[in-house]
């Protein structure tokens, strides 16, 4: 398996375990907020099901962003100025209208209400594509450049000095810099400059 495959992979499982850590913290918020538990009480926002998931969403966002920033995507620099916040809170406010389209449709167009149709539409359906969307455009427009993984440091550190990637070891360089094969004296016939100026 190629470096870059390895490097997509480790990138995706530990997207994974940090959007599934902030999809807990979101969905008990939620539920709190919406159904609160059948704990008999009155829930804050029992009729309002769209800003329950935006404010339980909102603080998993804030979990979501240190844990890619320090984990997921820990061996990839953030190219914006401002650490990638502003960027970040974009890419999740504008994902984020995929679970509330879900949630929407379920309410208003199937009529169902129900804590189970709820978490289906919003935390199932569209949880799996607002991650998707947010795995894409974190790695596209945040954490843009990748860091060299251990095995391409130990390779760029075994290289012999004055060598180029991919060139031959011992190869000759050329004055431009490049690995040709060649030698690099003056053809037969013609005296290098030195000799001439003696």
């Amino acid at each position: 398996m190629s470096s870059r495959w390895r490097r997509y992979l480790t990138e995706a499982g530990r997207f994974l375990a940090v959007g599934g850590l902030a999809t807990l913290v979101a969905l008990v918020l939620f539920n709190l907020l919406l159904h609160g538990f059948g704990s008999g009480r009155v829930a804050l926002l029992e009729s309002q099901p769209i800003l329950a998931y935006v404010l339980a969403n909102t603080v998993g966002m804030v979990v979501s962003f240190h844990g890619s920033r320090n984990y997921a995507f820990k061996d990839r620099s953030v190219r914006p100025a401002d650490g990638g916040i502003s960027a970040f809170v974009v890419i999740n406010a504008v994902t984020m209208l995929l679970p509330i389209a879900c949630l929407t449709i379920s309410r208003e167009a199937l009529g169902l209400t129900d804590p189970v149709s709820d978490n289906v539409s919003a935390n199932v359906i569209g949880l799996v594509l607002g991650m998707a969307a947010r795995f894409f455009l974190f790695r596209t427009f945040v954490f843009r450049r990748p860091l060299p993984l251990p095995g391409e440091e130990r390779a760029a550190v075994s290289a012999p000095a004055g060598s180029t990637a991919g060139s031959p070891v011992g190869a000759p360089v050329s004055a431009a810099g490049s690995s040709t094969g060649a030698p690099t004296s003056a053809p037969a016939g013609r005296a290098a400059p030195e000799a001439q100026a003696g």
